[in-house]
C-alpha cells in the first residue's frame, strides 16, 4: 500500500468512470428500455420500420465479430445478461510510465554532447599555450614544457614467448610516445608529425638511423613511462630521443635516438628543411642527446657472406602507414625472421643500429640476410653475439643495413645501464 500510494503521487492515473446503476441488472433509471438479453433496445421511428447500414465495418476477433454472439451462443445464452464492466486494479508495475521516450531523450542529449566535444580545437599554436597535461589524456609535458612525457600500460597481446613485451611493442611505443609530442604543442598537421608549411610543400618525415640499447623489457601489466624530445642534427636534419622508464620504480628500461630527414612524397627524393618549416620546429630544440653516436660501418651482407636468408617476405596492407609505405618498426620484424631460432632461444636482443637505405611500398618482395659471428663464448653473464643483418629487394636493392647485439637471458634484477646522471628526473612534473 506504501509503494502504491508513492506510486501515485508521483504518476497519477485518471481513474475510471463508475458504472452507472442502469448498466446493472435490476437497476433503476431506464431499465425499461433493456430486452431480456440485458440489450437497450432502440425504438422504432413514427414512419415504419427502418433499417441504417454500418458505414464502419465491426471488428473481428478470432473469426467472430466483436461484441455479437453466434447463432449457438444466441440460442443458448437468451436470458444472460451482459457482464458490467470492471476496472483494472491499480498497482505500482501498471501505473510506471514509458521509460522508452526517456531514454530516447538521455541518448540524444549524450550524442550531441559527444559531438561537439570532438569537434573542439585542442591544439594549441603558440608556446605560451602549451597545456601541461592534455585533455585526452595523451601526455604531459616536463622541463619547461620540451619534453613529452607518456605513459603505456603492456598489454597481453604485446608480449613474447618470454612474457616480455617485443622489441617491436617498445618501438611502436616510442613511435606513439613522438607523434602525440608534436599533436601537442600544434604542429601535427598531415602525415606521421608534418607541420603545417611542411604539408604545404609535401615533404614528409623519414628515418634515416636508428639507435636502441634496452636494459629491460617490460612484463605485461607493467606501465612504462616514456619521455620524447627533439634535438638538431646538422642542417637538413633532426634528431628524435627517447627515454624509457618503469613507472613504479623510475628504472630506465630503454634509451633510443633516431635521425629523421625530409622527403617530398610525390618526387619521393630527399629535400632540404625550408626555412619556414625550421621556424616552426626550432623553438622545441632541447641539446640533449642519450646515446653516444654509434659510428661502426655497418657492413653489406651477400649470399656468401649471410649465415641465414629469409626469402618472400611480402608487405601486407597493414604494415603500410599514411606515408604510403612500409613503416619503419616493420623493418625490425623483417630482420628478426632471419635470425637462428636457437639464438632467440638463448638470448635476448638488447642493442639494435639501423640504417634504413630506400623505402619499401606495398608492392616489394623482400629477402632477410643475417651473419652470426662465430667469435663468442657461451655461458658467462658478460658473453655475447652481434649479427649483421641486410634487408633487401628481390631485384638487390638495399632496403636497411643494420647490426644487433644480444645477451644471454638473465637473471630478474640484474641492470646493465647502472646511474644516468643526465636522465631527466621521473616526477619532475
Amino acid at each position: 500500500m506504501v509503494a502504491t500510494s508513492a506510486a501515485s503521487a508521483f504518476f497519477p492515473v485518471a481513474s475510471p468512470s463508475p458504472v452507472k446503476p442502469s448498466m446493472m441488472l435490476g437497476g433503476g433509471g431506464g431499465s425499461d428500455n433493456l430486452d431480456a438479453r440485458g440489450i437497450k433496445s432502440r425504438p422504432a421511428s413514427s414512419g415504419g420500420l427502418q433499417v441504417k447500414a454500418n458505414a464502419h465495418t465491426v471488428p473481428k476477433i478470432n473469426g467472430n465479430k466483436a461484441g455479437l454472439l453466434t447463432p449457438m451462443e444466441s440460442t443458448k445464452d437468451e436470458d444472460i445478461v451482459a457482464a458490467p464492466t470492471v476496472a483494472p486494479k491499480r498497482t505500482f508495475i501498471n501505473q510506471l510510465p514509458d521509460w522508452s521516450m526517456l531514454l530516447a531523450a538521455i541518448t540524444t542529449i549524450f550524442l550531441a554532447a559527444e559531438k561537439q566535444w570532438t569537434n573542439l580545437d585542442w591544439k594549441p599554436r603558440r608556446p605560451d599555450m602549451l597545456v601541461d597535461f592534455d585533455p585526452f589524456s595523451l601526455g604531459r609535458f616536463v622541463q619547461d614544457g620540451l619534453i613529452f612525457r607518456q605513459n603505456f600500460s603492456i598489454r597481453s597481446y604485446e608480449i613474447g614467448a618470454d612474457r616480455t613485451a617485443s622489441i617491436e611493442t617498445l618501438m611502436n611505443h616510442l613511435q606513439e610516445t613522438a607523434l602525440n609530442h608534436v599533436r601537442c604543442i600544434g604542429l601535427l598537421d598531415d602525415g606521421f608529425g608534418s607541420t603545417p608549411e611542411m604539408t604545404r610543400r609535401d615533404l614528409i618525415w623519414v628515418v634515416t638511423r636508428m639507435q636502441v640499447l634496452v636494459d629491460r623489457y617490460p612484463s605485461w601489466g607493467d606501465v612504462i613511462e616514456v619521455d620524447s624530445w627533439v634535438t638538431p642534427s646538422g642542417k637538413n636534419g633532426m634528431k628524435r630521443e627517447w627515454f624509457l622508464r618503469d613507472c613504479k620504480t623510475g628504472e630506465i628500461l630503454t634509451r633510443a635516438t633516431s635521425v629523421w630527414v625530409m622527403m617530398n612524397k610525390r618526387t619521393r627524393r630527399l629535400s632540404k628543411i625550408p626555412e619556414e618549416v625550421r621556424v616552426e620546429i626550432e623553438p622545441y630544440f632541447v641539446e640533449h642527446g642519450v646515446l653516444d653516436e654509434d659510428s661502426r660501418k655497418l657492413p653489406k651482407l651477400n649470399d656468401n657472406t649471410a649465415n641465414y636468408i629469409r626469402r618472400g617476405l611480402a608487405p601486407r596492407w597493414s604494415d603500410l602507414d599514411v606515408n604510403q609505405h612500409v613503416n619503419n618498426v616493420k623493418y625490425i620484424g623483417w630482420i628478426l625472421e632471419s635470425v637462428p631460432s636457437s639464438l632467440l632461444e638463448s638470448h635476448e636482443l638488447y642493442g639494435m643500429t639501423l640504417e634504413y637505405r630506400k623505402e619499401c611500398g606495398k608492392d616489394g618482395l623482400l629477402q632477410s640476410l643475417t651473419a652470426v659471428a662465430s667469435d663468442y663464448g657461451g655461458g658467462s653473464l658478460e658473453a655475447g653475439v652481434e649479427c649483421d643483418h641486410l634487408l633487401r629487394l628481390e631485384d638487390g636493392s638495399e632496403i636497411m643495413r643494420g647490426k644487433t647485439e644480444w645477451r644471454p637471458k638473465r637473471a630478474a634484477n640484474t641492470t646493465y645501464f647502472g646511474s644516468v646522471d643526465d636522465i631527466p628526473p621521473a616526477n619532475n612534473a
